[in-house]
């Protein structure tokens, strides 16, 4: 049977070494390679066709997300499993909506990581003890039901990120809580302008808190 190629992807040298050591210690597994930032996992991804890649969310330049979706766009087959601290929702439903196929937290033990990694292999999806409860309450928690939509003109992603705006997040900050590119954040912004037919942003932001947009809760 044919050794699981990992690439680990992580900026965190300790970190990266442990994995190493981890596979490194698995019969099964190999090291293809190691990136230390998202446009280095993407590129060693495309040469090196491993079979997993462990891949870190916060990472420099590309994030884990936008890596995880620039690595399917063009290798399908590789399995995307997510190791980090994040644990936020919005993460986790990020990476899944990217195509990540398991998602573990950096403190799971290591027998979690190589059943996760075997799992991924397999073509199973896979989550973290930890993660999986808290998917599960989530979608357990009844949920209010849905105000009457607001600005239908625009899509639901455009809708998201003017209430981000309605907040006063800037460009990079809505494309790190979404993850997706701060290029895609400014052709939407530039979509929701014309749409409201307004322009500039502190308009759209007036329309958007007059709508009752952005409104953090207590």
């Amino acid at each position: 049977m044919e050794p699981i190629s990992i690439l680990i992807a992580d900026d965190n040298t300790e970190f990266r070494e442990g994995l190493r050591a981890l596979c490194d210690s698995v019969p099964d597994f190999t090291v293809a390679g190691e990136a230390t930032t998202g446009e280095e996992a993407v590129t060693l991804a495309v040469k090196l066709q491993p079979d997993v890649v462990l891949m870190d969310l916060n990472m420099p330049g590309v994030n884990g997300i936008e890596a995880t979706r620039h690595i399917l766009h063009t290798s399908p087959h590789i399995g995307i499993l997510v190791l980090t601290m994040f644990d936020d929702n919005d993460s986790v439903f990020a990476a899944v909506r990217a195509g990540a196929r398991g998602y573990v937290l950096k403190g799971a033990l290591k027998a979690e990581i190589v059943r996760a990694v075997r799992a991924i292999n397999s073509g199973e999806a896979i989550f973290g003890a930890a993660v999986a409860r808290q998917v599960m309450h989530y979608f357990a928690t009844p949920r209010p039901p849905a105000p009457p939509q607001t600005f239908p003109e625009l899509t639901e992603r455009e809708r998201e990120i003017l209430a981000l705006m309605a907040q006063h997040l800037t460009n990079p900050e809505i494309a790190h809580r979404l993850g997706i590119s701060e290029k895609t954040v400014r052709n939407q912004v530039s979509n929701i302008f014309n749409k409201l037919q307004v322009t500039d942003r502190a308009q759209a932001i007036i329309r958007a808190r007059e709508a009752g947009l952005g409104e953090k809760s207590s």
